[in-house]
């Protein structure tokens, strides 16, 4: 948990700008990159406290507010989860960090409960709703912090590594020991699981997002592949933001977007 006493000044300001080193990443050939992760929290307000005290940066596409951090936007909706990550076919996100025990010094300062890795420059935190982080240490990226992955736990690894490449593009690959595949800002991480875990729309994160360069381009790639969207194209009120959602095979609650970043 976090003190919010810490925080209350630094809420007060909502930055209108992106900082330049907190854009989402470059998109590749198929035009895709992550975009957002999206939490139901029991106390959105200290939820935002939270990953601010990570690292991230209050920013704003009126009407729409986020934590936003290197690589991913965050956003935070008022409402109790029905569980936490573990247990959820997505089981933890992970960020890189430049320096990870400057970083552990400074998030305890800040009330951040720091559980320690099982490796050197590795730990792991818990935001509010239950969801696991997993912090790694990269001494190479040129920020304090930045997004790093999403995993998942599945029965069948091959089928959904070879799903999001068909999809989105995502580029196959190995995470150490890891069934992964890789899209700008972030590698997605393919873990076993013996059963199947419970979908993620309604849990602490809800859903994962991903930004399209050109979202109906994106919708019809993915109906002539077969895959069937939750819902469709839409704008978002008067503002230049576009919106789709969908559910994996596996049960993720996916929100496609355009132009959603400040």
């Amino acid at each position: 948990m976090i003190r919010r006493t810490l925080f209350s000044a630094a809420l007060l300001v909502l930055v209108g700008g992106v900082h330049p080193g907190a854009q989402l990443a470059r998109p590749g050939e198929s035009g895709v990159v992550m975009g957002h992760l999206h939490f139901n929290a029991p106390d959105a307000e200290a939820a935002r406290e939270f990953w601010m005290a990570l690292g991230g940066e209050a920013v704003t596409n009126p009407p729409l507010q986020f934590v936003q951090f290197p690589g991913v936007l965050v956003m935070l909706r008022d409402r109790e989860p029905d569980g936490g990550t573990a247990g959820s076919v997505i089981n933890h996100v992970g960020f890189n960090v430049r320096n990870l025990q400057e970083s552990v010094t400074r998030w305890e300062a800040a009330g951040i409960d720091v559980e320690p890795g099982g490796f050197d420059g590795q730990a792991w935190v818990t935001a509010p709703g239950d969801v696991r982080v997993e912090i790694l240490e990269d001494t190479g990226i040129n920020v304090p912090i930045r997004m790093h992955h999403v995993h998942w736990n599945v029965t069948a690894v091959p089928e959904m590594q070879a799903w999001y490449e068909r999809a989105f593009g995502a580029v196959p690959g190995m995470r150490g020991r890891f069934v992964a595949a890789d899209l700008p800002g972030v590698n997605l991480t393919f873990g076993e699981a013996d059963a199947a875990l419970t979908p993620t729309q309604g849990r602490a994160l809800d859903h994962v997002g991903f930004e399209s360069t050109d979202l109906q381009a994106l919708i019809a790639h993915l109906e002539s592949q077969g895959i069937e969207l939750d819902s469709g194209y839409r704008q978002v009120g008067e503002t230049s933001v576009a919106i789709a959602f969908l559910t994996d095979p596996w049960g993720t609650y996916i929100e496609l977007t355009e132009n959603l970043a400040p």
